[in-house]
């Protein structure tokens, strides 16, 4: 692992640890109909052992575990680990069990699992490419993987979130283009590619607080946001309510069948 590998590493901890309560704790992280759709997309069922890479808090993960057989959640951040478990013991889930450790290389033998999943983790991953290829190699021939995550429509939107994305939380690499994400896929050799879209929706000042953006780095997304109220360069349509700006993150949840 080189230098900046370390340092993208240090980064998703050390956001992740002061992040973990708040994470677990925003009610648009853990929308049942959300959950349905990734559940549906996926293609995940009774008979299915899961892989959550990059579980955060266990969100996404507990949802799948009330449909699947069995379910194993890995995160690079103990604090986030440690919320998953609650989380878990709250909804008094047994088919479940958590790791904390890397993703490149997973830690876990080939075609370990019958699906295998992530969600909003790529745009924090250096080489998302590689860890594609690292979730097909854990999954079974004929298991599924899935990828849900935000995308951008256009390299000049990319260049205007990503540098707004950058100042809320300086772990955020890059938003892929929607092209760049389902081409992963085929380059994967995934079939039966699936696509599904849904937004998430947020307020501004309650994401700024979640996520513990430096005070001096909070003033200039604000400032961000209100000169992208008319125009949306950031893709995110941007609108000012009662309480504050809102605006929706553009998600797209890819599946792919391991030949």
């Amino acid at each position: 692992m080189n230098d900046r590998d370390n340092e993208q590493q240090r980064l998703i901890v050390e956001q992740f640890t002061k992040q973990a309560v708040p994470f677990a704790q925003m009610p648009h992280h853990n929308d049942e109909d959300t959950n349905r759709l990734v559940i549906q997309t996926a293609g995940i069922g009774p008979d299915d052992t899961v892989l959550d890479v990059a579980c955060g808090p266990g969100l996404i993960t507990c949802a799948v575990a009330k449909v699947a057989r069995h379910v194993t959640g890995i995160d690079i951040t103990p604090a986030m680990i440690d919320e998953a478990r609650k989380r878990q013991q709250s909804m008094r889930l047994k088919n479940m069990e958590w790791k904390v450790g890397d993703v490149l290389p997973l830690p876990f033998p080939e075609a370990s699992f019958s699906a295998v999943i992530t969600r909003y983790s790529f745009h924090h991953f250096l080489e998302p490419d590689a860890v594609l290829a690292e979730m097909v190699r854990v999954c079974q021939p004929g298991g599924k993987v899935a990828v849900v995550d935000v995308f951008m429509s256009t390299p000049e939107q990319a260049k205007a979130y990503n540098r707004m994305e950058k100042l809320r939380d300086s772990s955020h690499t890059r938003a892929l283009l929607l092209e760049e994400l389902t081409g992963m896929f085929h380059d994967a050799g995934l079939q039966e590619m699936k696509t599904a879209f849904y937004k998430l929706d947020v307020e501004l000042e309650k994401l700024l607080t979640a996520s513990c953006t430096k005070p001096d780095d909070a003033q200039m997304v604000r400032r961000i946001f209100d000169d992208d109220l008319i125009v949306d360069r950031l893709g995110v349509g941007a609108n000012r309510q009662e309480d504050g700006i809102h605006f929706a993150f553009p998600i797209v949840i890819v599946a792919g069948k391991q030949q």
